[in-house]
């Protein structure tokens, strides 16, 4: 049953070919000083930098930039980004790239007008903002995270290999506004495209097996999965395909804008597995994901074994005739990995550099949840990240 539980998602999202024009509109809603945040450059090779740079220009905006924000944002990158927010008197910070520049701008969002060390007080001890909150807006180029309309924002220390997410409480986080336009992901390379298809995938199922009863939410979550499945078919094929990389966007956003979680006590321990793994290698986030889940998910099936025979019937069209249960959900998962395979994801955490001797570190870094149908202890936990070896 449902339960009880409050919906409200306040960002404004603008999609298609001609979604960045409405930054016009939504600028003269904030102060004039706006912090301006992108990644690696990539933005001023595509000539996204330019366009945006012209309308704050337009706009009347006094700019500054904070530049490089890495594919795993860092403690140290955060430090740096809240002093050049703090000393321009930031009115808005709009942030310019995939999923891991809107977390990183919601960490330094929360962080400007914080007392306290952010890393303790936000990713350590779980606490909520109680300082001013800078507002953010998201001009999106990859498809994936859903970070362009939720409250989530995950940080590594490097120092310690801690990759840590906080989805905060406050909707005062989420970015006010996101632009959507599906034409600004298609320079992307195929390695980081196919790696936000899977990162898309899996939030939907981190939802999705959690749980026993009949939940509209699930019916949904199904047919996100399918679409996914389908337009990741077409876009590996040919990337430039405006329909099948405008579902994926789409779908991306409603992965993991709060809704899915509805009614649900969800999972998450794929992404507590694959943070860890990607704190201690820096490896790109969705291949995290994707190393490790067939052999979690192989693991946990026979404690959700219900919910895996619908996965295999309602998402990959299993043909139940002639066998178990067990068999139906084993073949669901087998057409789950055909399909990563034939997209093009990593397959193994070897493949990333992991071998035996780094298991138990591995499982030391993993923060455990109880969500999912199957609580994991540490020897678990190891037995997960040996079979995917």
């Amino acid at each position: 049953m449902l339960g009880n539980f409050t919906y409200c998602n306040p960002t404004k999202l603008y999609f298609g070919e001609d979604s960045l024009k409405n930054l016009n509109n939504e600028l003269p809603k904030y102060g004039e000083n706006v912090v301006l945040v992108y990644g690696g450059g990539s933005i001023k090779k595509n000539g996204i930098y330019d366009e945006v740079v012209g309308i704050l220009q337009k706009c009347g905006k006094n700019v500054a930039e904070i530049s490089g924000v890495m594919p795993n944002p860092t403690l140290a990158k955060l430090y740096e980004g809240v002093e050049i927010a703090k000393k321009h008197s930031a009115d808005l910070i709009l942030a310019v790239g995939g999923g891991s520049v809107c977390d990183y701008s919601k960490a330094v969002a929360v962080s400007v007008n914080c007392s306290d060390d952010p890393w303790e007080k936000y990713f350590i001890r779980f606490e909520e903002p109680e300082c001013k909150i800078v507002p953010v807006g998201c001009v999106l180029t990859m498809a994936g995270t859903g970070s362009e309309m939720n409250a989530g924002s995950v940080i590594t220390n490097e120092k310690t290999k801690q990759k840590i997410g906080h989805v905060f409480a406050s909707e005062d986080v989420m970015p006010r506004f996101t632009v959507l336009n599906p034409k600004y992901t298609m320079t992307l390379p195929k390695y980081q495209m196919t790696a936000g298809i899977y990162d898309i995938f899996n939030h939907i199922c981190e939802q999705y097996f959690s749980g026993n009863d009949d939940n509209t939410t699930d019916y949904i979550a199904e047919g996100l999965m399918r679409s996914v499945i389908h337009s990741s078919r077409i876009a590996v094929q040919n990337p430039q395909d405006y329909e099948a990389r405008s579902n994926i966007m789409w779908t991306a956003t409603w992965a993991l804008n709060t809704l899915l979680k509805k009614g649900k006590s969800t999972d998450w321990t794929v992404h507590m597995l694959g943070q860890a793994l990607g704190g201690y290698t820096n490896a790109t986030h969705g291949m995290t994901l994707s190393a490790v889940s067939l052999a979690y998910y192989r693991y946990i099936m026979p404690y959700g074994l219900d919910k895996f025979v619908r996965f295999a019937k309602n998402v990959w069209n299993v043909s139940s005739d002639g066998k178990t249960k067990e068999q139906i959900a084993a073949e669901g998962l087998s057409e789950m990995e055909k399909w990563m395979r034939e997209i093009g994801v990593v397959m193994s955490v070897s493949e990333l550099g992991v071998t035996e001797a780094d298991i138990e570190k591995l499982a030391d870094l993993t923060v455990h949840m109880s969500g999912g149908y199957k609580p994991l202890t540490k020897a678990e936990i190891m037995e997960v990240f040996r079979e995917s070896l």
